[in-house]
């Protein structure tokens, strides 16, 4: 059986299904619990297709057959049913819907998706990626889009903590970099549908020249998940206004954690001397708060130590006015007109 779990697995799946398969995938996901409960002829009839197809998509889901399909889907089920992390929120949003049901759907669909992405990773192929990134020569980040954001951030996060890593968004930049790799280095392709030809070409060149090579995707059945040795995949939930490449960010970002937080614990010395270092470096270029600024420095004509001036007033410190003489004395007209 593959690992992860399944529900995460067949989302993940059904773009790749077409005709009577797709059905299959969907009345599954539209009511695991229901289908669990069927005979493999009554799943085959709810979705118009045949015993034979239903077997198919368990295949392709990892399954040995339909018992295990049963099995895990009853499994799952009645695990996100109890789930506190999940809200019964209606399939969609509609156009009329004020911001607060807005906020409560994306937010439990997010919630959903980081829960079906978490329990879908395979932990041995986590822990292997890390191992390779933490132990990387130098780690090249491919994506476009969307993608190139989510590149940028791990390339941010593993840079800060020591690790030699490049994020390119252009397919020539990334070409010429996958080029230069070797087996001491790691490259990492970052697309949602795993079709994208400027990720997964700099990802093939990477893996021809030696480099251990990484996919993060939500098709694992994709070219870049064929491409690359080791596959992270990521679930989504979708709404309306927001699709699917959209609505998978929150998903990357927690494999995201998950690898920087892997590597850090790698290379724990290294990783708290370069946050010690970048720390201090920064601080140089924040603006102190106005409590912890330094205190002016008393001026030259003062007495020492902060001591009002000859002259001033004992009692607030101030110099005379201009013009104004000792306590007590009306200052001539010579005097007022004297320059001082």
């Amino acid at each position: 059986m593959a690992k992860g779990g399944l529900i995460p697995r067949l989302r993940a799946l059904r773009p790749e299904l077409s005709g009577a398969s797709a059905r299959v995938a969907d009345r599954l996901l539209a009511d695991p619990a229901g289908a669990a409960a069927m005979t493999i002829q009554e799943l085959a009839a709810a979705a118009h297709t045949s015993a034979a197809t239903v077997t198919r998509v368990c295949r392709r889901a990892g399954l040995d057959g339909y018992a295990e399909l049963r099995i895990s889907l009853a499994t799952e089920s009645g695990r996100e049913a109890g789930g506190a992390w999940r809200a019964d929120l209606g399939e969609d949003i509609d156009v009329a819907d004020p911001l607060e049901r807005v906020l409560a759907v994306i937010a439990a669909r997010d919630a959903a998706a980081i829960h079906d992405t978490v329990t879908g990773l395979d932990t041995a192929t986590l822990e292997a990626a890390c191992d390779a990134l933490a132990g990387a020569r130098r780690v090249d980040l491919y994506g476009v889009g969307g993608s190139a954001i989510v590149a940028t951030e791990l390339q941010l996060r593993l840079h800060r903590i020591g690790c030699a890593a490049w994020a390119w968004a252009e397919v020539h930049s990334a070409l010429t970099s996958a080029s230069q790799l070797g087996p001491r280095d790691v490259a990492v392709g970052i697309s949602h549908t795993g079709e994208t030809a400027e990720t997964c070409r700099p990802l093939a060149v990477a893996g021809a020249r030696g480099a251990t090579t990484i996919a993060l995707t939500n098709a694992s059945g994709s070219t870049l998940a064929r491409t690359a040795g080791t596959v992270l995949t990521t679930s989504v939930r979708t709404v309306s206004l927001r699709p699917d490449f959209l609505a998978a960010r929150h998903s990357q970002l927690i494999v995201l954690d998950a690898l920087y937080l892997g590597v850090a614990q790698r290379s724990y010395g290294r990783t708290v001397a370069a946050l010690e270092a970048t720390a201090a470096t920064i601080a140089e270029h924040r603006r102190a708060h106005p409590a912890k600024r330094a205190v002016p420095r008393v001026r030259a004509d003062r007495g020492g130590d902060g001591d009002p001036a000859a002259g001033a007033d004992p009692a607030t410190g101030r110099e005379p006015a201009h013009g104004a003489g000792p306590a007590g004395h009306d200052p001539t007209p010579t005097e007022r007109d004297t320059p001082r």
